[in-house]
């Protein structure tokens, strides 16, 4: 898979040349993914909010969450990894919005949602939400960064074919 500078990068170019923007939501990253957007030069022409929400008050207050969705469902969620991409993609007024969610270890993990567990979700431009999990290996920063680099590659992925597949 491409780094994620090149991934950033590629994200920013195709934004630029469709005229869009893109704004984070992150809790197990904790602002990788927004770090590696304004690694770019030039980012602020499409990219101007991230939020690490890393506990659940975060996700209520900044994203507008709900408390039920955490209550019933836990903040490593569909429910909630949902919530929290059309959450940010409304607080910046973002055309895209991408979210991550998970379990990152060492510690945490449980037989139904083991370490290593990470919900993805990216808002789309019109409101439609896709949201997906992955389980990935290693330790704490090898999920971190896989989580990083699954996430900018999705969303390029989605603003360059401009079409949901929600």
């Amino acid at each position: 898979m491409a780094n994620s500078r090149q991934l950033a990068a590629e994200l920013g170019a195709a934004l630029l040349a469709r005229g869009e923007s893109v704004s984070t939501a992150e809790s197990c990253t904790g602002g990788m993914i927004a770090a590696a957007i304004t690694d770019v030069p030039g980012s602020s022409g499409w990219f101007s909010h991230g939020v690490v929400s890393y506990g659940n008050q975060a996700k209520q207050q900044l994203l507008k969450v709900q408390a039920s969705s955490l209550m019933d469902h836990g903040a490593v969620s569909e429910r909630v990894v949902r919530e929290m991409a059309a959450g940010a993609q409304a607080l910046a007024n973002a055309d895209w919005a991408v979210a991550v969610s998970g379990i990152a270890g060492p510690d945490g993990g449980s037989p139904d949602k083991p370490v290593g567990l990470v919900w993805l979700a990216i808002a789309h431009p019109g409101g439609q939400t896709e949201a997906w999990s992955r389980h990935f290996a290693g330790d704490r920063q090898a999920v971190r960064q896989q989580t990083m680099e699954e996430a900018l590659a999705r969303l390029l992925d989605r603003v360059h074919t401009g079409a949901s597949q929600a």
